[in-house]
């Protein structure tokens, strides 16, 4: 993989042209793309590599890819839909245009599911072609995985940053809830549609953030020995795998030998029903959402995106109330576990990414933390008997995202020294 943060040493220390950086990232997508299928569209190599000479700022070089469900003014924008084949957004969407503006090379669209929802696209998962990649965000992952490219921009509604991270074993980092815009890209849910990020390590998409947003997100040391640790086991624990539930425990194990303060963090009965509620709001926003799409293309709509919106319209406007105001009490009663804890440790995803490309997986234990809005990052460095790679998923007090990135990439380098895989099976 690219790392984000080598690429950028030698660019600063004069090593590396951003065009020559720009240039290997090309390079390796003509080797890989028609393997992998992580890309809808692909910039012009001439125009992406005098966009790189005349680039400036913190993410010159970098060849980003850009998931295909925000705007992009110089290449289609499809949302993953045919609806929009050959769409030309004549403006970039916000966070696009912040990429731009730091010096970034967008490269290409990365690939989406249909409006980032659950019908998969051609994208196959780098560890194994014949396993998904996750999704939504499938390309994007993907890309960082199979070494194309140094950084990637994804969204997530559900679990679709912090899954596919998991999947593909690299970081993926979800923010606080609009910390980054999400204007310009095609809305699911209002409440809901998160900007997120992916590199090869943590502390390459902290870096990535940090340059793209201006915010101080850069990773910071941990005092090991002050450091609160929450193991969020929660109702759903045991439909993790059993190779995840012992990722997640040796995650924990090596933190506390590592002097981390390590504790269990009990799933209050108000986070297990905003668990439940994520899907009534989520469905009944997004029949409002793409009433129009469905008003004007629905034949042309998946099966389940149809049947989704259907059961959407259904829901009544006193039943997503209902489910906002669970939200609303459970977003409260998140910030109450880190009274006790700095950051709460969980599974990424249910286990590794499953076999066939006919689903994405399931975002199970990761809709609670969209819902809440709290800042999530998947930590990669373990894996499955198989050897696909299992994802530790960090959880930090809403605003608190330098605290999860930092923490995330203390945890990382204990996973790493050595890697091992996770297989036994002495999980609760």
């Amino acid at each position: 993989m690219q790392s984000f943060l080598a690429l950028r040493a030698a660019i600063e220390a004069d090593r590396l042209t951003a065009e020559a950086a720009v240039a290997q990232s090309l390079e390796e997508i003509a080797a890989r793309e028609a393997q992998i299928g992580a890309f809808e569209a692909l910039a012009p190599r001439d125009a992406a590599l005098a966009a790189a000479a005349r680039a400036g700022g913190p993410l010159a070089g970098i060849a980003l890819g850009v998931k295909d469900i925000f705007d992009t003014h110089d290449l289609p924008t499809t949302y993953g839909s045919p609806v929009f084949a050959g769409h030309r957004p004549p403006v970039d969407a916000a966070v696009v245009a912040m990429a731009r503006s730091a010096g970034a090379t967008v490269v290409g669209k990365t690939v989406t599911t249909e409006y980032a929802f659950l019908q998969p696209g051609r994208t196959v998962n780098p560890h194994d072609p014949a396993h998904t990649p996750g999704g939504s965000s499938s390309g994007s992952a993907a890309a960082v995985a199979a070494g194309m490219i140094p950084a990637a921009i994804g969204t997530q509604t559900g679990g679709s940053v912090i899954r596919p991270a998991s999947f593909c074993g690299v970081a993926g980092y979800k923010p606080s809830f609009r910390l980054v815009p999400a204007t310009g890209m095609k809305t699911f849910s209002w409440s809901l549609d998160t900007v997120g990020f992916f590199a090869a390590g943590v502390a390459d998409v902290a870096a990535f953030a940090a340059a793209l947003t201006g915010r101080p997100l850069a990773v910071e040391p941990v005092d090991a020995p002050a450091l609160r640790i929450g193991v969020y086991r929660g109702a759903i624990w045991q439909r993790a795998s059993a190779a995840m539930r012992d990722a997640v425990e040796r995650a924990a194990a090596l933190a506390e030998a590592a002097g981390a303060q390590l504790a269990a963090a009990d799933e209050p009965e108000a986070l297990a029903a905003a668990r439940e509620a994520h899907a009534t709001v989520q469905n009944h926003e997004a029949a409002r959402a793409l009433a129009g799409d469905f008003a004007l293309h629905a034949a042309r709509l998946s099966p389940v995106l149809r049947e989704t919106l259907e059961a959407g319209f259904a829901i009544a406007p006193e039943a997503y109330d209902r489910a906002r105001a669970l939200a609303r009490r459970g977003r409260h009663i998140a910030g109450t576990l880190f009274a006790d804890h700095d950051v709460l440790i969980a599974p990424a995803a249910p286990g590794a990414a499953p076999a066939g490309l006919e689903t994405t997986g399931d975002p199970l234990f990761n809709k609670l933390w969209t819902l809440t809005g709290n800042p999530c990052v998947a930590v990669p460095g373990l894996t499955d008997a198989a050897g696909l790679p299992l994802g530790v998923q960090v959880i930090a007090r809403f605003g608190r995202d330098r605290t999860a990135l930092s923490v995330a990439h203390w945890l990382e380098g204990l996973l790493a020294a050595p890697a091992r895989p996770a297989t036994a099976v002495n999980s609760p």
